[in-house]
Protein backbone atom coordinates (compact mmCIF):
# COMPACT_ATOMS: atom_id res chain seq x y z
CA UNK A 1 0.00 0.00 0.00
CA UNK A 2 1.29 3.42 -0.68
CA UNK A 3 1.11 6.24 2.13
CA UNK A 4 0.59 9.51 1.34
CA UNK A 5 -1.14 12.60 2.51
CA UNK A 6 -4.01 14.92 1.05
CA UNK A 7 -4.98 18.25 1.33
CA UNK A 8 -8.65 19.79 1.67
CA UNK A 9 -10.10 21.33 -1.55
CA UNK A 10 -13.20 23.64 -1.44
CA UNK A 11 -16.22 22.00 0.02
CA UNK A 12 -18.13 21.57 -2.76
CA UNK A 13 -15.24 19.86 -4.59
CA UNK A 14 -13.83 18.11 -1.09
CA UNK A 15 -14.60 14.98 0.57
CA UNK A 16 -11.77 12.41 2.26
CA UNK A 17 -12.46 9.35 0.05
CA UNK A 18 -9.95 6.41 1.15
CA UNK A 19 -9.47 4.16 -2.06
CA UNK A 20 -8.86 0.33 -1.79
CA UNK A 21 -5.18 0.83 -2.95
CA UNK A 22 -3.93 3.60 -0.60
CA UNK A 23 -3.52 4.01 3.17
CA UNK A 24 -4.19 7.45 4.93
CA UNK A 25 -3.19 7.61 8.29
CA UNK A 26 -5.80 9.46 10.32
CA UNK A 27 -3.52 11.54 12.27
CA UNK A 28 -1.58 12.96 9.09
CA UNK A 29 -5.14 13.40 7.27
CA UNK A 30 -6.15 15.82 10.07
CA UNK A 31 -2.95 17.50 10.39
CA UNK A 32 -3.14 18.08 6.85
CA UNK A 33 -6.57 19.16 6.76
CA UNK A 34 -5.98 21.95 9.36
CA UNK A 35 -3.07 23.14 7.94
CA UNK A 36 -4.24 23.87 4.76
CA UNK A 37 -7.58 25.04 6.08
CA UNK A 38 -5.75 27.01 8.70
CA UNK A 39 -3.90 28.90 5.54
CA UNK A 40 -6.37 29.42 2.95
CA UNK A 41 -8.33 31.67 6.01
CA UNK A 42 -5.82 33.28 7.06
CA UNK A 43 -5.17 34.26 3.56
CA UNK A 44 -8.80 35.03 3.28
CA UNK A 45 -8.68 37.20 6.41
CA UNK A 46 -5.56 39.04 5.33
CA UNK A 47 -7.16 40.10 1.79
CA UNK A 48 -10.85 41.28 3.47
CA UNK A 49 -9.00 42.65 5.77
CA UNK A 50 -11.14 41.19 8.04
CA UNK A 51 -10.59 41.31 11.83
CA UNK A 52 -10.99 37.99 13.26
CA UNK A 53 -8.13 36.56 15.64
CA UNK A 54 -6.16 33.80 15.20
CA UNK A 55 -7.61 31.95 17.78
CA UNK A 56 -11.08 31.57 15.48
CA UNK A 57 -9.77 30.64 12.55
CA UNK A 58 -7.58 27.49 14.60
CA UNK A 59 -11.75 26.89 15.54
CA UNK A 60 -12.52 26.74 11.93
CA UNK A 61 -9.71 24.55 11.00
CA UNK A 62 -10.02 21.98 13.48
CA UNK A 63 -13.55 21.60 12.66
CA UNK A 64 -13.19 21.78 8.77
CA UNK A 65 -10.29 19.10 9.63
CA UNK A 66 -12.54 16.93 11.45
CA UNK A 67 -15.25 16.74 8.70
CA UNK A 68 -12.80 15.76 6.29
CA UNK A 69 -12.52 12.67 8.44
CA UNK A 70 -15.91 12.00 9.06
CA UNK A 71 -17.97 13.13 6.37
CA UNK A 72 -16.70 10.06 3.95
CA UNK A 73 -17.73 7.16 6.80
CA UNK A 74 -21.61 8.52 5.63
CA UNK A 75 -20.95 7.26 2.50
CA UNK A 76 -23.06 10.63 0.68
CA UNK A 77 -22.27 10.79 -2.71
CA UNK A 78 -23.62 12.84 -5.74
CA UNK A 79 -25.82 16.10 -5.87
CA UNK A 80 -27.00 15.55 -2.00
CA UNK A 81 -22.35 15.40 -1.15
CA UNK A 82 -22.14 18.62 -3.16
CA UNK A 83 -24.80 20.34 -1.50
CA UNK A 84 -23.62 19.46 2.15
CA UNK A 85 -20.06 20.51 1.18
CA UNK A 86 -21.08 23.74 0.06
CA UNK A 87 -23.04 24.31 3.18
CA UNK A 88 -19.87 22.91 5.36
CA UNK A 89 -17.76 25.65 3.35
CA UNK A 90 -20.37 28.32 4.31
CA UNK A 91 -20.07 27.13 7.92
CA UNK A 92 -16.59 26.89 7.85
CA UNK A 93 -16.06 30.89 7.14
CA UNK A 94 -18.90 31.75 9.21
CA UNK A 95 -16.86 30.48 11.90
CA UNK A 96 -13.95 32.02 11.41
CA UNK A 97 -14.61 35.32 10.57
CA UNK A 98 -16.46 38.22 12.53
CA UNK A 99 -19.00 39.90 10.27
CA UNK A 100 -20.91 43.03 11.03
CA UNK A 101 -22.63 42.64 7.42
CA UNK A 102 -24.03 40.05 5.14
CA UNK A 103 -22.13 41.51 2.47
CA UNK A 104 -18.68 40.99 4.54
CA UNK A 105 -19.38 37.21 4.79
CA UNK A 106 -20.19 36.88 1.34
CA UNK A 107 -17.00 38.48 0.12
CA UNK A 108 -14.69 36.84 2.80
CA UNK A 109 -16.79 33.00 1.21
CA UNK A 110 -15.64 34.46 -2.29
CA UNK A 111 -12.20 35.00 -1.68
CA UNK A 112 -11.59 31.81 0.05
CA UNK A 113 -13.35 29.96 -2.24
CA UNK A 114 -11.27 31.46 -5.13
CA UNK A 115 -8.23 30.91 -3.31
CA UNK A 116 -8.71 27.32 -3.21
CA UNK A 117 -9.53 27.18 -6.49
CA UNK A 118 -6.13 28.98 -7.54
CA UNK A 119 -3.93 26.61 -5.22
CA UNK A 120 -6.69 23.50 -6.68
CA UNK A 121 -5.22 23.99 -9.91
CA UNK A 122 -1.93 25.48 -9.31
CA UNK A 123 -1.20 22.12 -7.37
CA UNK A 124 -2.23 20.27 -10.01
CA UNK A 125 0.06 21.78 -12.64
CA UNK A 126 3.17 21.74 -10.14
CA UNK A 127 2.36 17.64 -10.02
CA UNK A 128 2.06 16.86 -13.28
CA UNK A 129 4.96 19.11 -14.51
CA UNK A 130 7.59 17.61 -12.08
CA UNK A 131 5.84 14.23 -12.71
CA UNK A 132 4.96 13.80 -8.58
CA UNK A 133 2.31 11.02 -8.21
CA UNK A 134 -1.11 11.96 -7.24
CA UNK A 135 -4.30 10.99 -8.04
CA UNK A 136 -7.66 13.10 -8.66
CA UNK A 137 -10.82 12.36 -8.22
CA UNK A 138 -14.33 13.06 -6.33
CA UNK A 139 -13.17 16.56 -5.55
CA UNK A 140 -9.78 15.23 -4.16
CA UNK A 141 -6.33 15.39 -4.35
CA UNK A 142 -4.34 12.60 -3.02
CA UNK A 143 0.24 13.53 -3.11
CA UNK A 144 2.86 11.83 -2.20
CA UNK A 145 4.17 14.13 -0.09
CA UNK A 146 2.66 17.06 1.54
CA UNK A 147 1.36 20.29 0.95
CA UNK A 148 -0.82 21.78 4.07
CA UNK A 149 2.24 21.33 6.56
CA UNK A 150 4.84 23.24 4.74
CA UNK A 151 2.25 26.06 4.03
CA UNK A 152 1.29 26.03 7.77
CA UNK A 153 5.38 26.43 8.68
CA UNK A 154 5.81 29.20 6.31
CA UNK A 155 3.01 30.93 7.48
CA UNK A 156 3.74 30.64 10.85
CA UNK A 157 7.50 32.03 9.81
CA UNK A 158 5.84 34.83 7.94
CA UNK A 159 3.74 36.20 11.33
CA UNK A 160 6.84 35.39 13.36
CA UNK A 161 9.07 37.74 10.69
CA UNK A 162 5.82 40.61 11.07
CA UNK A 163 5.40 39.68 14.97
CA UNK A 164 9.46 40.73 15.06
CA UNK A 165 9.43 43.58 12.54
CA UNK A 166 6.15 44.99 14.32
CA UNK A 167 8.47 45.11 17.47
CA UNK A 168 11.27 47.38 15.78
CA UNK A 169 8.58 49.77 14.08
CA UNK A 170 6.82 50.55 17.59
CA UNK A 171 10.23 51.71 18.70
CA UNK A 172 10.37 54.44 16.02
CA UNK A 173 6.96 54.62 16.56
CA UNK A 174 7.01 55.81 19.91
CA UNK A 175 8.71 59.30 18.92
CA UNK A 176 6.08 61.37 17.88
CA UNK A 177 5.81 63.16 14.90
CA UNK A 178 4.57 65.65 12.65
CA UNK A 179 1.30 64.95 10.92
CA UNK A 180 -0.94 66.70 8.65
CA UNK A 181 -4.72 65.31 8.00
CA UNK A 182 -6.38 66.47 5.38
CA UNK A 183 -10.41 66.47 4.61
CA UNK A 184 -11.98 67.77 1.92
CA UNK A 185 -10.80 71.31 1.44
CA UNK A 186 -9.45 71.71 5.23
CA UNK A 187 -6.58 70.60 6.62
CA UNK A 188 -5.12 70.23 10.50
CA UNK A 189 -1.67 69.87 11.61
CA UNK A 190 -1.05 67.99 14.50
CA UNK A 191 1.35 65.96 17.18
CA UNK A 192 0.99 62.65 16.37
CA UNK A 193 2.89 58.90 17.65
CA UNK A 194 1.80 55.50 17.30
CA UNK A 195 0.30 53.54 19.76
CA UNK A 196 0.90 49.61 19.81
CA UNK A 197 -1.74 49.09 22.32
CA UNK A 198 -4.31 50.31 20.05
CA UNK A 199 -6.63 47.60 18.92
CA UNK A 200 -9.95 49.67 16.88
CA UNK A 201 -10.90 48.27 13.88
CA UNK A 202 -14.19 48.98 12.31
CA UNK A 203 -15.14 46.76 9.53
CA UNK A 204 -11.93 45.80 9.38
CA UNK A 205 -9.61 49.16 8.61
CA UNK A 206 -7.78 50.28 11.80
CA UNK A 207 -8.91 53.00 13.68
CA UNK A 208 -6.77 55.98 14.35
CA UNK A 209 -7.33 58.67 17.15
CA UNK A 210 -7.74 62.46 17.10
CA UNK A 211 -8.89 65.07 19.59
CA UNK A 212 -12.31 66.90 18.92
CA UNK A 213 -10.47 69.99 18.82
CA UNK A 214 -8.53 69.02 16.01
CA UNK A 215 -11.45 67.61 13.92
CA UNK A 216 -14.05 70.46 14.31
CA UNK A 217 -11.54 72.37 11.95
CA UNK A 218 -11.63 69.83 9.35
CA UNK A 219 -14.93 68.23 9.39
CA UNK A 220 -18.65 68.70 11.56
CA UNK A 221 -18.20 66.71 14.20
CA UNK A 222 -21.67 66.89 15.25
CA UNK A 223 -23.40 65.72 11.73
CA UNK A 224 -20.53 62.29 11.80
CA UNK A 225 -23.80 59.38 11.84
CA UNK A 226 -20.49 56.47 11.64
CA UNK A 227 -19.86 55.50 14.92
CA UNK A 228 -16.92 52.70 16.50
CA UNK A 229 -16.88 50.80 19.54
CA UNK A 230 -13.65 51.93 22.14
CA UNK A 231 -11.89 50.06 25.22
CA UNK A 232 -10.83 52.04 27.54
CA UNK A 233 -10.19 52.21 31.01
CA UNK A 234 -13.04 54.00 31.82
CA UNK A 235 -15.55 51.33 30.31
CA UNK A 236 -16.80 50.73 26.84
CA UNK A 237 -18.33 53.67 24.81
CA UNK A 238 -18.87 54.60 20.73
CA UNK A 239 -16.57 57.02 19.58
CA UNK A 240 -17.76 59.44 16.04
CA UNK A 241 -15.85 57.86 13.03
CA UNK A 242 -15.15 59.65 9.79
CA UNK A 243 -12.24 58.68 6.99
CA UNK A 244 -9.95 61.24 6.16
CA UNK A 245 -8.86 61.67 2.20
CA UNK A 246 -5.06 61.55 3.20
CA UNK A 247 -2.56 62.09 6.20
CA UNK A 248 1.07 63.02 5.79
CA UNK A 249 3.15 61.76 8.72
CA UNK A 250 6.53 63.83 8.57
CA UNK A 251 9.51 61.46 9.97
CA UNK A 252 12.21 64.55 9.45
CA UNK A 253 13.93 62.30 6.67
CA UNK A 254 11.18 61.56 4.83
CA UNK A 255 7.52 62.28 3.91
CA UNK A 256 5.21 59.53 3.67
CA UNK A 257 1.39 59.78 2.66
CA UNK A 258 -1.55 57.88 3.17
CA UNK A 259 -5.18 57.96 1.70
CA UNK A 260 -8.61 56.63 3.31
CA UNK A 261 -7.33 56.37 7.12
CA UNK A 262 -9.86 56.55 9.64
CA UNK A 263 -10.22 58.54 12.66
CA UNK A 264 -12.10 58.33 15.89
CA UNK A 265 -12.74 61.44 17.70
CA UNK A 266 -11.94 61.18 21.40
CA UNK A 267 -12.97 64.09 23.31
CA UNK A 268 -9.75 63.33 25.67
CA UNK A 269 -6.93 62.54 23.16
CA UNK A 270 -5.24 65.64 24.60
CA UNK A 271 -4.61 67.17 21.29
CA UNK A 272 -2.08 64.70 19.96
CA UNK A 273 -3.52 61.94 17.32
CA UNK A 274 -2.75 58.66 18.05
CA UNK A 275 -1.99 56.56 14.69
CA UNK A 276 -3.01 53.35 14.75
CA UNK A 277 0.53 50.58 14.44
CA UNK A 278 -0.94 48.73 11.33
CA UNK A 279 -0.59 52.21 9.55
CA UNK A 280 2.99 52.00 10.15
CA UNK A 281 3.29 48.30 8.95
CA UNK A 282 1.44 49.67 5.53
CA UNK A 283 4.08 52.33 4.42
Amino acid sequence: MQKASFFYIFRHLCAFIIQPAMQVYIEYALAENFCMDFCLLFAAKAITKNRTGLWRIGIASVLGACFAVVFPLFGTGGWLATIIKLIAGAALCAAAGIFQRVRAYLKFTAVFSLITFALGGGLIAVFSLTGMSYEQGGGVILSSVPVGIPLFAALVLALAVKKIASKFISKRAKASVACRIYAGQCSVKVQAFFDSGNKVYRAGSPVSVISQSDAEKIVNVDGIKNFVSVHTVAGKGKLPVFTADKIEIDYGERVVTLRGVLFCVSPSAEGRAVLHPDIAEAE
